[in-house]
């Protein structure tokens, strides 16, 4: 069993867990206590595919009061996300990856409101990785923490959801989920400068020095959306490929980076330029049941005639790195909705 967090008593149920994060973070912060620590250690953070917990991986990680010290200690540092093989509360669903997918940082510890010896580890730049990277490889052991003298997984050790590292290890797992990608882009930046001012520069440093790049995150959330997508625009299908084979497609963030939107696929969405431009500028909208909608009195009709008729979204196979209702009713309710009321006073 790899990450168990539940602690005696009954676990809190999930219901919460879709609130908006701009309802949850006001709410949270009427009772927050910030915890610090001098020095700041490296962490795994364990969650489950399909977790009873109410976590929110891009902004919130919720675990119980024996944690708590562990997540203390790595406020202010950067952390990784470990998909634990359990998705129930047995071992008869072990349909997870077991494996490293996303890294991030804890920008403070806060108390659960409403569930008593439960806690939340607010999250900042999270950033899915490109490949998941198995807690083993052959006889390596990214952890070595988890290898027994025999050889065989400490899975004791295994079940502590949240578990520090020491920072030799950390590098080499993200090196192992987004050196390929980072190496692509450090290819790219040698053969172009567009989008950055020293390319190889960007690219030569540590992985978590590059991380926090603006920059490079920008390209990684780019090749992420990019790719997961097949270079194709949700709204109008279009899928244009330069002659140098370059997809002309652009990454739009659907909270805005400015608003403390994720680099998550699930806070993104590939537009043609057009599109984005709209999706921005608040005359275009995503909904919650795989549609888009459209400001009528703004967009012109020859412009509607780009977008596809049905007004369906073109989205991934992968369920999990769609949009996320929550960043999509963010999107309407403070860019495009404002912009419809904006509509019918100028009517």
């Amino acid at each position: 069993m790899f990450g168990a967090r539940h602690s005696s008593g009954a676990l809190p149920g999930a219901a919460d867990a879709d609130r908006s994060a701009t309802q949850l973070q006001s709410l949270l912060l009427r009772s927050l206590t910030i915890y610090s620590v001098s020095m700041p250690r490296k962490a795994i953070l364990s969650i489950k595919a399909e977790s009873r917990y109410k976590d929110l991986p891009e902004e919130r990680y919720h675990f119980s009061r024996r944690l708590l010290r562990r997540a203390q200690e790595s406020i202010g540092e950067q952390v990784i996300y470990y998909e634990t093989g359990r998705t129930g509360l047995t071992d008869l669903g072990r349909t997870g990856r077991e494996s490293y997918i996303a890294c991030g940082r804890i920008a403070g510890v806060i108390p659960d409101p409403d569930a008593e010896g439960y806690y939340f580890a607010l999250i900042d730049g999270y950033l899915p990785f490109v490949r998941p990277v198995p807690f083993r490889e052959a006889e390596h052991f990214y952890e070595s923490f988890l290898k027994k003298p025999d050889g065989t997984t400490n899975r004791g050790a295994a079940g502590q959801a949240i578990r520090h590292v020491p920072d030799d290890e950390f590098e080499l797992i993200l090196a192992a989920g987004l050196g390929p990608a980072l190496g692509d882009l450090r290819a790219e930046a040698r053969s172009t400068a567009d989008g950055f001012s020293d390319p190889p520069a960007e690219f030569e440093r540590p992985i978590v020095q590059q991380l926090v790049n603006r920059k490079v995150r920008d390209a990684l959330f780019s090749r992420f959306i990019r790719d997961t997508y097949d270079a194709t625009c949700a709204v109008s299908g279009l899928r244009i490929v330069n002659g140098g084979g370059r997809a002309e497609i652009e990454a739009a963030h659907i909270r805005p980076v400015e608003q403390h939107g994720p680099d998550s696929p699930r806070n993104g969405i590939a537009l043609c330029r057009t599109a984005h431009w709209m999706f921005d500028r608040g005359l275009l909208a995503l909904t919650s049941d795989e549609r888009f909608i459209v400001n009528t009195q703004r967009v012109p009709e020859d412009a509607r005639r780009l977008l596809r008729q049905d007004g369906r979204l073109i989205l991934p196979r992968d369920a999990s790195v769609r949009p996320h209702p929550l960043f999509i009713d963010w999107h309407r309710i403070h860019v495009f909705e404002p912009k419809l009321v904006q509509s019918a006073q100028m009517s």
